[in-house]
Formats: C-alpha cells, sequence, structure tokens
C-alpha cells in the first residue's frame, strides 16, 4: 500500500521532507507501538513499514496503521531477505518520492523514537547523523555484559580497522541526507546486519561527507525475539577485515583519496 500521493507536504524544518524507514520480520507485538511512537515524537515526518512477509501478520498489522493514518506507508517484500535488502529498499522508494532525508530505525523499540527531534536538529548542519550508543551523554538500558562486550569491541575493531571516526559503527538509528545517498555507491552494498551498518558508515566516510554523532538512549527489546546471531557476527567481522585490508592496500600505492580514504 502506498498512499503518499495526494498528501500534502508538511517539512522538517532544515531538513525537507523525511521518510523513517522501519524493516520488519515477526513484529506484531511491536509494530503499532512503535509507528505510534514516531508519529508522537515527530509529526511532521512519514513512516514505510518495509516487511518481509512476515508470518506473525506483522504486514497486515502495519496496513491498517496506514489505513487510518496518511502518514503511514507499507512496502511489502517477498520474503526475508534480512536487514540491509530491506533498507536499501527503502532507500529507493524514498528516492523515488523525492524525499530529502531517510530515517534508519529498528522495530523493536530498542531505538526511542523520542531521540528521533535530536537526529533530525543534528540533520540540519549533517549529511548523516548516527544514533550513537557510545559517545558521551548515551545510555544503554538491560542489556548482557557479552552484548555489551561484542558493541564495544566490535566498534572499536571498526574504528581501528577502517580509520573511520565513528565511535558506533554499527549502529542502526541513523538518518541520511538525500545528498548523503547520492554520493555512497548503494548498489555495491551487499552486506547485512551489523555489517550493513559498517559498510555504508565506511562508504560514507570514503564520499567525505559529513558524519555526525548524537547519544541517544538504547534499550533492549521487551517484546518479540533477536534476530542477532553468530552468522551475523561473523559477517561483520571477516567483511570489516576485507576492507580494512583493502584500504591499507589501496592507500599504500597512492590511490585517491577519493577512492582509498584511511584513515
Amino acid at each position: 500500500m502506498d498512499v503518499a500521493a495526494g498528501r500534502p507536504t508538511v517539512d522538517q524544518p532544515g531538513v525537507g521532507r523525511v521518510l523513517v524507514v522501519i524493516p520488519t520480520y515477526n513484529e506484531a507485538d511491536n509494530v503499532e507501538r512503535i509507528v505510534t511512537r514516531v508519529r508522537a515524537a515527530a509529526p511532521a515526518v512519514d513512516v514505510l513499514v518495509a516487511d518481509d512477509n512476515s508470518p506473525d501478520g506483522t504486514g497486515g498489522l502495519a496496513d491498517a496503521l496506514a489505513g487510518g493514518d496518511p502518514r503511514v506507508n507499507v512496502l511489502h517484500r517477498a520474503g526475508k531477505e534480512g536487514l540491509g535488502a530491506a533498507y536499501l529498499a527503502g532507500f529507493a522508494w524514498a528516492r523515488e518520492r523525492g524525499y530529502d532525508a531517510v530515517v534508519e530505525m529498528d522495530a523493536d523499540g530498542s531505538h526511542a523514537p523520542e531521540d528521533l527531534p535530536a537526529l533530525l536538529d543534528a540533520a540540519r548542519d549533517a549529511d548523516v547523523v548516527i544514533g550513537s550508543r557510545w559517545t558521551r551523554g548515551a545510555r544503554v538500558l538491560n542489556w548482557p555484559w557479552r552484548r555489551l562486550l561484542l558493541s564495544r569491541v566490535g566498534n572499536l575493531y571498526a574504528r581501528v580497522a577502517l580509520g573511520m571516526p565513528v565511535s558506533d559503527a554499527t549502529g542502526g538509528f541513523r538518518v541520511y541526507r538525500a545528498s548523503a545517498l547520492d554520493a555512497i555507491d548503494l548498489g555495491s552494498v551487499r552486506s547485512q546486519g551489523y555489517a550493513f551498518q559498517v559498510e555504508l558508515s565506511r562508504l560514507a566516510h570514503r564520499a567525505g561527507v559529513r558524519i555526525v554523532e548524537v547519544p541517544i538512549t538504547f534499550a533492549e527489546r521487551e517484546h518479540g525475539d533477536s534476530k542477532m546471531s553468530p552468522l551475523i557476527v561473523a559477517e561483520a567481522l571477516w567483511r570489516v577485515t576485507r576492507w580494512g585490508v583493502g584500504d591499507r592496500r589501496a592507500a599504500l600505492r597512492g590511490r585517491p583519496r577519493a577512492l582509498a580514504r584511511w584513515p
């Protein structure tokens, strides 16, 4: 369902038309809750629920929300293709309809919609805004120590390996200006999960766009099952190592910084 046509345009001050993309797979317990909070926290934004044919009926619930709110839209996808593919589809949907900025947000409530206005405010003067768990002022609630350690170590490794001045490269609460998406080679993206967020951070850094981080409150999900798996972690480790080695080799060969921006 796409009910965007004919809707009055309402801009986010200093940013323009904003679309919040929320990928879902089996999020029936969360989708209504998260969409309602987003609409309350940032009334000027539109929402796109990108559902991967959830067997628990998430897509139908999203359709019901869209039927009652012209600023909510649903993108029904054929099946479970992963987080990265869902976001890429959401980016394409937004660009086709002329949005000025796109927000990434999880459906499970770990990203507080109440933090969205701060991210959008930062986007007035930035190309990419990352809602960071690991910058001063951020809080992480109810995470077991193993997840805390994994995130901390993983982000430190990505920062060092890729030479990026980003403290939370795996964070999935972000704002991308349309100009930043245009500067990134989205057609080259193949990764998923943690690796997808790191890859977009890397591509944005290499493109020379302005990246800023804003502290957020991050909380463990209360409903539904986590999509985290050892395979997702292994993919991120392998890809970050491969990118880091490749970038160093390119830099040592004296390639232009537009192609090899390390650090």
